[in-house]
């Protein structure tokens, strides 16, 4: 037995090519590619704290004196700068002195501020400073080693020292935060 193979002849291509043409079969065109970019740029800085905590606590007047403290609410830092590796900010916090509608007021000295659990975003080391006297701005919560964005939320307990001797009254305070 022999096997007989058949091969296609060149008028039998040129066939096929020119029935294919007729058809309207033919190659798909390529165009040139194209070339397209987006802008993302660095955000800011922020921070954000309650207009108004209500009241921290109340406490009956001895002579020895106590300490009233209370949550102050949620403070966020959002940081969106796109920051640099081995960036930082510090998030500050001060507090006038507690007044009451007569008397003598506690001094801000009197004021101190626990930062208690940061919940953190990104990559960063967060560090509580918890100040004990908010006469002056003093650091609250401390971001270093910061890559890209990120961000801390943290709810301060606020701790004011009540002298003995106090006159009853209602006494209020204005605390205000920053983040540089």
């Amino acid at each position: 037995m022999s096997i007989h193979r058949s091969r296609p002849t060149r008028r039998t291509l040129t066939v096929s090519v020119a029935a294919a043409l007729a058809l309207g079969v033919a190659l798909p065109a390529v165009a040139n590619p194209t070339t397209a970019t987006v802008e993302i740029t660095g955000g800011s800085l922020s921070i954000s704290a309650p207009t108004d905590a209500g009241s921290l606590g109340t406490t009956v007047n001895t002579v020895l004196g106590s300490t009233i403290s209370g949550p102050l609410g949620q403070v966020q830092v959002n940081d969106a700068r796109s920051a640099a590796a081995g960036s930082s900010w510090v998030a500050s916090v001060i507090s006038t002195a507690f007044t009451p509608t007569a008397g003598t007021a506690i001094a801000a000295s009197a004021v101190g501020y626990t930062v208690n659990d940061i919940v953190k975003v990104g990559t960063a080391t967060y560090t509580a400073n918890d100040p004990a006297d908010l006469t002056g701005v003093s650091p609250a919560v401390t971001a270093t080693g910061i890559t890209g964005d990120n961000s801390a939320t943290w709810t301060p307990t606020i701790n004011v020292a009540v002298p003995g001797g106090m006159a009853a009254s209602v006494y209020s305070a204005t605390i205000t935060h920053s983040v540089l």
